[in-house]
């Protein structure tokens, strides 16, 4: 599939309002997007990745440590920030991009966890997203890292994805070789009818995957370069085992 040339998303979602528990005791005085990982908070390099490929305006969702957060991104340029306040209540991964959307635009924007961290291969995957994601034929399009390259990651992955990009998602007994890396281009009308079944919105994008899925309209691409899940804090050591080498 080629899909028709358009220009790169210029908002972004970066979802930063979740505690962190498994990040203690690091995130017992501070959020985990600004725990440093190689001299840099997680929340900076995401940051720095959007600024990158030209996207002018993140919104960052803030729960937990909010004021930290905002204190750390008030010089912040560019990106453009803007913040969506979650203080009152945590409205998961899909209420939290819902509540935002009307700072996002009216096409495809980027969505990024703000504690996801990769290291690129010889073209940017965030630009590589953009240029295959054909809004005629999907609602959402992930990366997607290999689960037997991808450092500190020992789950049994995520999807399975056929030659032309769609995802499958795998059977609870099942193990699939792709593991959603936490960066997507999605469409707002993914969220078209999304669920409002609690009293506070919160629901989690994973349903909005699911229902795409059913649709034929959820695809995955293939992350180029090394993808580090830093869940805890004996992850980071890997984490910067691995940048540190990327570099050499």
């Amino acid at each position: 599939m080629s899909p028709p040339a358009s220009a790169p998303p210029r908002h972004a979602m970066v979802l930063a309002a979740g505690l962190g528990t498994r990040m203690r005791p690091l995130t017992d005085t501070l959020p985990k997007p600004l725990v440093p990982v190689g001299g840099k908070p997680l929340l900076d390099h995401v940051l720095d990745r959007l600024a990158e490929v030209g996207v002018e305006t993140a919104v960052v969702n803030v729960h937990f440590f909010a004021d930290q957060i905002e204190r750390h991104l008030a010089g912040r340029r560019r990106p453009g920030i803007v913040i969506s306040d979650e203080r009152g209540a945590l409205l998961g991964t899909g209420g939290g991009v819902r509540k935002a959307l009307p700072q996002l635009g009216d096409g495809p924007f980027f969505l990024v966890n703000a504690d996801t961290l990769w290291i690129d291969g010889v073209r940017p995957n965030l630009a590589r997203l953009a240029e295959r994601f054909d809004p005629a034929a999907m609602d959402a399009l992930l990366l997607m890292a290999a689960t037997c390259t991808s450092v500190g990651y020992a789950g049994r992955g995520d999807y399975l994805m056929t030659p032309d990009g769609r995802l499958q998602r795998r059977a609870e007994r099942e193990v699939a070789p792709f593991v959603y890396a936490g960066v997507a281009l999605l469409s707002p009308a993914l969220f078209a009818d999304a669920p409002a079944d609690t009293s506070t919105g919160a629901f989690a994008l994973t349903r909005l995957f699911g229902r795409a899925e059913e649709a034929g309209r959820l695809y995955g691409l293939r992350l180029e370069g090394v993808w580090m899940h830093v869940g805890t804090p004996e992850a980071i050591e890997a984490a910067e085992k691995a940048i540190l080498a990327s570099a050499a």
